[in-house]
This record gives structure tokens, C-alpha cells and sequence, in this order.
């Protein structure tokens, strides 16, 4: 038996037509689950006490940037990636040259922009010395023969005879510190990559219908 398949241009139309919906089937369901994993990565960011300017550093982006394809993407990514990663993996954190690090108290106060202040930009700020004190139990000091102000900051005595000055701790000095694990990204990119096939089907379906 001899069979003769003769494709006509209805049917070359019609595989044409299905492309075209696989193309936009595919394309909505990455711009979907793109949108839907920045909307959860700057829901945890947020919840987890990190701030609304963290959380507005997740971008997303769709790929063909215009147009429709059977092979489009979805990139979500951060602009502040350090920051990010280090919350969500929880580093240790070590010295660049070896010895300690500074961690700022409340009475060292903020830098620029509310960044943290290393004990030299605080020695220029405040014109005051800091001041090592070893402890046996407990991370050592850095500390500064002034006083508290009326905000709990560590400034210059204003008195001539002494009165009211105090020693200030400024920084605690540690070799290390762990710091503690408050994001897991990875849980709601592998719950979006989940969700995409049954997108795919979703918006190809809809289109049909359409």
C-alpha cells in the first residue's frame, strides 16, 4: 500500500498559526513566572527585615526583549548581588589582613547615607582618638575618652575639669563573625521553575480559545 501525504497551504497555515501560539505561549509563561519570582524575592526580602531598598534592587527581564520566541527566558537578578548572597548564605566573615573586625556600637553612630563608619573615618569625624582595650572573655574594644551626647553618641568632653567624661566603647573587635541566614532564594526559584510548564499549557490553551 502506498500512502501520498500532499501538504496543502491550508495545512502549512495551520502548523504556521500553532508556532505562532507556542511562541506566545512560551514567551507569557517566562514573563509570568519572571514577574512572580521578583514579587516573592522582595516579599522574603522585606519580611525578613531587610529593607523596602533591598527589596527594590530585584529586577526581572524577558528575553527576546521584544517579540515572542519558543526558546524565551526570564533573568531576575539583584543590583546589590553582595549584599543579597550574603543573607542568603549566611558567610563567615574574616579580616581582610588578619586581625579583627570592627563592629560599630550604637554609640559610633552612622556614616554617609547611613553607612558603617571604620574607626579611622570615625577618628575624623569625632577629632577624637580610639583607644585598644584587651579583653580576656568577650571581644576586645575600641574606645574613646569623651562622652555620650543627648543621642547616644560618643563625642569630644566639652569639660575643662573633666566632668561628665566617660570611656565610650565605639567598636567591638572580633576575628570572626557568622552571619546569620535570613534569606533561601533558591526555594522560590525552583518553586517558580516548577510553575512554568503548566503555564506554557495555560497560555496556549487561552490562545486557542482566543
Amino acid at each position: 500500500m502506498k500512502l501520498h501525504l500532499d501538504i496543502g497551504p491550508d495545512l502549512v497555515a495551520a502548523m504556521a498559526a500553532e508556532v505562532k501560539s507556542g511562541e506566545q505561549a512560551v514567551t507569557a509563561a517566562m514573563r509570568e513566572a519572571g514577574t512572580g519570582l521578583k514579587t516573592d524575592w522582595r516579599g522574603q526580602i522585606t519580611q525578613a527585615g531587610l529593607g523596602r531598598r533591598l527589596a527594590n534592587s530585584i529586577r526581572n527581564r524577558t528575553y527576546p526583549r521584544s517579540g515572542e520566541s519558543l526558546n524565551a527566558a526570564a533573568l531576575v537578578w539583584s543590583k546589590a548581588s553582595e549584599i543579597i548572597r550574603a543573607h542568603d548564605t549566611g558567610p563567615l566573615i574574616r579580616s581582610k589582613d588578619g586581625f579583627w573586625l570592627a563592629i560599630p556600637t550604637e554609640a559610633a553612630g552612622k556614616g554617609t547615607r547611613g553607612k558603617a563608619l571604620t574607626p579611622g573615618d570615625w577618628e575624623r569625624r569625632r577629632g577624637l582618638r580610639l583607644r585598644f582595650v584587651y579583653r580576656r572573655r568577650g571581644p576586645s574594644l575600641l574606645v574613646a575618652d569623651g562622652r555620650l551626647n543627648n543621642r547616644g553618641l560618643g563625642v569630644a568632653s566639652r569639660a575643662k575639669t573633666g566632668r561628665g567624661r566617660a570611656t565610650v566603647p565605639i567598636f567591638l573587635l572580633v576575628p570572626q563573625v557568622k552571619l546569620p541566614k535570613r534569606l533561601d532564594l533558591a526555594r522560590d526559584a525552583d518553586r517558580a521553575q516548577a510553575v512554568v510548564p503548566g503555564l506554557i499549557v495555560a497560555n496556549w490553551l487561552e490562545g486557542r480559545l482566543g
